[in-house]
């Protein structure tokens, strides 16, 4: 909308409302207001949609600025009228789209392939797919930051491995509600034993090598910390970067493994992932945070 709402437009929230969709406001051509004009008016959108749409979500834009005159002066002092356009200003709307993906994902995930084909274009529902793996990638590297710097941070051997594995149950319990489900916690647990089981066919090293710096770190009482202390925490990335990808592709084709069951998806992961490139990145945000 462009000013102060109307009947049809409330009317069409109102029906939105309803039906449990996510609604977003935004007032857009904001640059033809004055602070003051834009105050009361988003003032008066907040207080009209008060039952239907919260504040946060009511936002100004201005997507195609209107071109403005400026008066120059120039070295003789004649006045020149220049016209300019102004960039668009759409940064609050990204903002609160964002907040919107993160906070309703569920919701906004329900949109199923029949709703693509029935109400959207092709070109929408790519973007939402879209929208999903990068939210879903924003998961899963925030969650192997955590689980590295908690595994390099945990003083006490071979159990910094098994608390670790909290972490990864939040990380599938969030996937799924990126890609519109819900998993309990034991559900989770269950499935990170069924990817665990294929790594552990396929990249045995891995768990050898936390193991072996576990068990260092006991065999030294503690002094070995600071030596292992990035390495394993850079494996304890890794495995969550695997684990969370392996996730990220059971949800978003529907809690299915395919015809090639878990095995096959694991080893497409580990083969299509560069572990040299994820360790290096992995060690070096933990140097930083541990450092901060």
């Amino acid at each position: 909308m462009d000013g102060d709402l109307t009947q049809t437009e409330l009317e069409a929230i109102t029906a939105l409302h309803q039906r449990n969709r996510p609604i977003l406001v935004v007032l857009n051509k904001s640059d033809r207001y004055t602070a003051e004009e834009l105050t009361l008016l988003l003032t008066s959108l907040q207080q009209k949609l008060r039952e239907l749409v919260s504040p946060s979500y009511i936002v100004t834009a201005a997507a195609d600025p209107a071109e403005r005159i400026y008066l120059q002066t120039d070295d003789e002092g004649r006045e020149h009228e220049i016209r300019r356009r102004p960039e668009p200003d759409v940064s609050r709307l990204a903002s609160s789209l964002w907040q919107l993906i993160e906070r309703e994902g569920m919701t906004l995930s329900a949109l199923n392939a029949s709703l693509f084909a029935g109400e959207l274009s092709d070109e929408v529902a790519g973007r939402i797919v879209k929208v999903r793996q990068e939210v879903a990638e924003r998961v899963i590297r925030g969650y192997c930051l955590g689980k590295g710097v908690a595994v390099a941070l945990n003083p006490i051997p071979v159990a910094d491995l098994v608390a670790a594995l909290a972490l990864d149950a939040s990380m599938v319990m969030h996937l799924a509600r990126v890609y519109g489900m819900s998993v309990s916690r034991g559900e989770a647990g269950e499935l990170i034993r069924t990817i665990g089981a294929q790594m552990a066919l396929l990249m045995a090293t891995v768990w050898t090598v936390n193991l072996a710096a576990s068990a260092l770190k006991a065999g030294s009482g503690g002094l070995s910390t600071l030596v292992t202390a990035a390495a394993q925490g850079a494996m304890g990335y890794y495995t969550t970067y695997i684990v969370g990808k392996a996730a990220q592709r059971y949800f978003a084709q529907g809690r299915s493994w395919g015809s090639g069951g878990p095995k096959t998806i694991v080893q497409q992961i580990l083969e299509s992932a560069d572990k040299d490139s994820i360790l290096e990145q992995a060690r070096e945000d933990i140097r930083q945070r541990l450092r901060a």
